[in-house]
């Protein structure tokens, strides 16, 4: 792996050299893993013209979660405890002869990106702007098989789940439950907090698990992930509890089913985000439930649960080859509850079968 974090850290390079900076401070976790291999906690990686450092407030402790280190890197460890490693780069920086550092200002806080001035007056700081997430966009075939895991391992804590008895139990429960079976299939942890939602508090999107009990007759909407080697992926789905679902069920899942079949099939090479999104929108809004969506119907993932792109009214841009989306339609009802159904795809193109779908767990409307 250390020549693909040698060429990611070229590339940026390269970006940083067309901008007019001699050197870039990355400084944010997940595109310190990416150019790095891992992120230890409060480390950042120095891109200088000599050569490339990943300084850390202490010895990294090496654990699994947190990747690991190129060992093209050099590893420069504070020697007094406290300091800051922003600092310390751009200090060594300006000690190297670089007269200008692109920086992350967008995760900088306004107090850390004056201390940069302070240590080195005479370098200039240029901002790197969303660079290292650009790169990110799309994956190569190492991220997506650790993503394909990560789905592996989410589908089979949720298909275990679906075996037991559900009725009964709290929604904060169960969510426990499922965040436990992802540990014991693998993952390094969730990917983002499991959302359990029953009843009227089904179809909302990031509802936080409550105490309320599965009753016979609800609506029980799950979304989880696995966190694995660091790659997140998320699924969700809806079912009915203990009964044959209500008319009013039915309806309102087919409508979600389709928009949700609308979202993916649209996924392709070149096809614009907004355009996804739309293909979503547009079949819940015939519908009648337009008011009240969420902002977007889907999303990049990768080292984060949402990244770019979004796929969303406003949003610019256009879909690549091997870029892991998600797909995530939903309606909820006031009072009623309602249904979200949400996959991870990776986005490929006609003549390699269009979408790859990760999450498999079924999409068909079971009573459980």
């Amino acid at each position: 792996m250390s020549e693909v974090y040698a060429a990611r850290r070229g590339q940026l390079r390269d970006r940083c050299a067309a901008a007019g900076s001699t050197a870039a401070l990355i400084s944010r976790p997940a595109n310190v893993r990416y150019l790095a291999g891992a992120s230890p906690h409060g480390a950042v990686l120095l891109l200088g013209p000599a050569e490339d450092v990943l300084l850390c407030a202490g010895t990294p402790t090496g654990e699994p979660s947190e990747g690991r280190l190129d060992e093209q890197l050099r590893l420069s460890v504070l020697p007094a405890p406290g300091g800051d490693t922003a600092v310390a780069a751009a200090d060594m920086a300006a000690g190297t002869g670089a007269e200008s550092l692109a920086v992350e200002e967008h995760h900088l806080t306004v107090a850390r990106y004056h201390a940069l001035g302070s240590v080195a007056p005479r370098l200039r700081l240029a901002d790197l702007g969303q660079a290292v997430e650009q790169l990110r966009i799309i994956k190569d075939e190492e991220e997506i098989a650790c993503l394909r895991i990560a789905a592996e391992i989410t589908d089979q804590a949720l298909s275990e789940l679906l075996e037991s008895i559900l009725v009964g139990r709290t929604e904060r429960h169960l969510a426990l439950e499922l965040e436990r079976r992802l540990v014991d299939h693998g993952a390094d942890g969730p990917a983002f907090p499991t959302s359990v939602a029953t009843g009227p508090n089904s179809g909302r999107g990031g509802h936080r698990p409550s105490d309320r009990r599965v009753e016979e007759g609800d609506f029980l909407s799950v979304c989880l992930g696995a966190n694995y080697r660091g790659y997140r992926c998320e699924i969700g789905r809806t079912f009915v509890i203990g009964t044959t679902p209500a008319d009013w069920q039915i309806e309102l899942y087919d409508v979600v089913f389709a928009a949700q079949r609308a979202g993916r099939e649209a996924l392709a090479p070149g096809a614009a985000y907004r355009d996804v999104d739309r293909a979503a929108r547009q079949v819940l809004d015939s519908a009648g439930h337009g008011e009240g969506l969420a902002p977007s119907t889907g999303h990049g993932v990768g080292l984060e649960i949402d990244e770019d792109p979004q796929l969303a009214p406003s949003a610019m841009g256009k879909l690549d080859a091997c870029v892991p989306v998600t797909v995530e339609p939903g309606v909820h009802l006031p009072g009623r509850g309602g249904v979200r159904i949400d996959d991870t795809l990776v986005v490929r193109p006609e003549a390699d079968g269009g979408p790859e779908l990760l999450t498999i767990t079924t999409k068909e409307l079971l009573a459980l």
